[in-house]
């Protein structure tokens, strides 16, 4: 297969994101990250396992008509570290940046601890997860002081 038939693969989008260079097999979880279900009408594409020169293999996700938030990009990083987001205006990457792990979660991550105090109902307390490794990466909680794989993240 070509280098111009590979990049067929997935159709072009007007205006959107693209995020690539994610992991092979890990768009869904790109998916399930950024809360799309496929419900609410978006138009998404998606590439597993295709081709990369720097991966080996990658998966590419696209979504049209819709511009990431920087808490978006930040949670991506969980599952995808090595991942970029295009912003596509009109046919063409108008901007482009790698996406990065933030120091501190606040208010986008909760504990996956049960008896956490940031987990109480009755307790206004907004969660707080601390990374602190960004390479792994491993986080922990502000207030349990429990150690949190990507795996055992859990959004708000």
């Amino acid at each position: 297969m070509s280098v111009e038939e590979q990049q067929l693969l997935i159709r072009r989008i007007k205006d959107g994101t693209v995020i690539d260079h994610v992991r092979a097999g890990e768009a869904l979880r790109v998916l399930q990250i950024l809360g799309i279900t496929g419900k609410d009408g978006e138009i998404v594409s998606v590439a597993m396992n295709v081709p990369s020169s720097k991966l080996g293999k990658k998966d590419v996700v696209k979504v049209a008509n819709r511009f990431l938030k920087t808490e978006e990009t930040d949670k991506l990083a969980l599952v995808a570290p090595q991942a970029t987001a295009n912003i596509i205006k009109n046919y063409k990457v108008s901007a482009k940046h790698r996406v990065e792990l933030p120091d501190v979660f606040k208010g986008i991550l909760k504990c996956p601890n049960p008896t956490c105090v940031s987990n109480l109902a009755n307790e206004p307390i907004i969660p707080t997860i601390d990374v602190i490794d960004k390479e792994t990466p491993l986080l922990k909680c502000r207030f349990c002081q429990r150690l949190i794989t990507a795996n055992e993240t859990v959004l708000v």
